[in-house]
């Protein structure tokens, strides 16, 4: 099953939590925003907005939550920058937490999708952020941690249209 089919066969939830400083080094997208601040979403996310938006439109509920050393890194300002016009555009809800303030919670080791309270999608980075893959697992107790996790750095989080990076 790819994500995209994950994603249009959910029904009601889809939640999303994001714990690194540096993800695709390489990212076309990522690379030209460096060069000259441009956040281009139809030349390279039209795919991701027609995905989210569709799922949204059908009623299922996509919440992202960042936790995010501060100051940022260049790639976390730049998914800043991208949070507007494309997740908060195809009908997302995003937060974000700096990770000073998370220190006390207990969190999974990678990041991770939960979709509809029965299926974990953990996604796999290398130290610099290459993809390197992903596992999908529907245990119990790894989708209670998952979902622990995520409402708590959500209860904590800061809602994009009042956070600033640092």
């Amino acid at each position: 099953m790819t994500f995209a089919d994950m994603l249009a066969t959910a029904q009601h939830s889809a939640v999303h939590l994001e714990m690194r400083d540096e993800y695709t080094p390489d990212d076309p997208a990522y690379l030209r925003w460096k060069a000259d601040g441009t956040i281009d979403v139809d030349a390279y996310w039209r795919e991701w907005l027609d995905l989210a938006g569709a799922t949204i439109a059908r009623g299922v509920s996509i919440r992202r939550a960042r936790i995010i050393s501060e100051p940022v890194t260049d790639f976390v300002r730049h998914e800043y920058d991208l949070t507007g016009p494309l997740n908060l555009a195809a009908g997302e809800s995003v937060r974000w937490l700096p990770r000073r303030q998370a220190s006390d919670l207990t969190l999974p080791g990678n990041d991770f999708w939960v979709f509809d309270d029965h299926l974990v999608r953990f996604g796999f980075f290398s130290g610099i952020g290459d993809y390197l893959g992903e596992e999908l697992t529907d245990t119990p107790a790894v989708i209670k941690l998952c979902l622990s996790a995520f409402d708590a750095v959500w209860e904590r989080a800061i809602d994009h249209a009042d956070y600033r990076p640092a």
